[in-house]
Formats: C-alpha cells, structure tokens, sequence
C-alpha cells in the first residue's frame, strides 16, 4: 500500500514537471517589466535628444538673425524670438529662455556688454569673459544664448526638470546691430 502511495506521488511530480502550460505566463511576468521600462526609457532619451537638438538650433539662429543687420528695432527683435522660438515646435515655447546680447572688445581686449535683449531669461550688462580665441582687439561679438527646461513624462519622478542650454557667439556681417538706440561700439 505505502509502494503504491509512493509510486502514485512520483507519477504525479513527473506530470507536473513536464507541464508547460504556465511557462508562458510566468516567463511574461518575469520579462515584461523590463521590455516596458526599457520603451519608456528609450522614449524619454530620445525626446530629450530631440529638445536639446532644438535648444542648439535655436542658440544659432537668434545669433545667425541678430548678425545680419545692423539695426534692430524691438519689433524686429520680437520676430527674432519669434522664429528662434518656432524651432522648438511642438514644444512649449514657453519653456524657452532666450538672450541675446552685443558685446565690444576694447582695444585691451576688455569685453564689456553695449545691450542685452531676452525673452523669459536674464539681461547681461557690465564685463563679460569671452573664451580666448574670441578676444580679439577692437572689434564687437554677438551672444545668443538659449535654455529649456525639459521636464520628462515618465521620467519626472526620477530625474526631476533638466535644464538644456546652448549658445553660440557670432560676429557682425557688416557692422555691430544697434538696438533701441544703444550701439554696439
């Protein structure tokens, strides 16, 4: 009686080892958070690639726009920001800080700000440092500097607001602009 007990449980532990039934199931719960945290993971990268790419294309065409004239009145430096600020599409635009600034190198090669214009960001004045190759004697450069702050849709809890900012430094094509009077010599 105890041989046949013992022969039925082995029969029993054969047929449930060769069972295949739930391996799917199982094999799915154990992988499936993975694959979908490695979805949303590759979505949020590539989004922020994207914006960052924006930002960088924004910084070069405020300084691109802003050195092409030699005046801007504050109508034309609206449409500056204006068309910077497009590229951003279909971000929020609002989100964007953009600067703009005309800076003079004296003949010590002392940098001093002659105007500074933005949207949404913080006015430059006083003395500036420019990187070295920049420095050079009597002669005026434009800044434009443009920052977003990126907020992640699954992300957020993790890594919170990330600031992306670029800028790029430009010279004049004829002359130093002018803006609302003030120029850049």
């Amino acid at each position: 009686m105890l041989n046949v007990a013992v022969d039925r449980m082995r029969r029993r532990r054969a047929r449930f080892a060769r069972d295949q039934r739930g391996v799917s199931a199982v094999e799915f719960a154990l992988v499936a958070p993975v694959m979908i945290g490695l979805y949303f993971g590759c979505v949020e990268i590539s989004d922020a690639v994207s914006v960052d790419r924006k930002v960088s294309l924004a910084a070069a065409a405020l300084a691109n726009l802003s050195s092409q004239v030699t005046t801007i009145s504050s109508t034309e430096m609206s449409n500056i920001f204006d068309a910077s600020g497009a590229i951003v599409a279909p971000y929020d635009v609002g989100k964007m800080k953009m600067t703009v600034t005309c800076i003079s190198i004296d003949a010590s090669k002392k940098a001093t700000v002659k105007w500074s214009q933005t949207r949404n960001g913080t006015v430059k004045s006083g003395t500036v440092t420019l990187p070295a190759a920049l420095q050079v004697a009597s002669s005026q450069i434009i800044l434009a500097e443009a920052s977003y702050d990126y907020q992640p849709t699954v992300g957020y809890t993790i890594t919170g607001t990330i600031s992306l900012a670029d800028k790029m430094y430009m010279t004049p094509r004829q002359m130093a602009p002018a803006y609302a009077n003030q120029t850049c010599t």
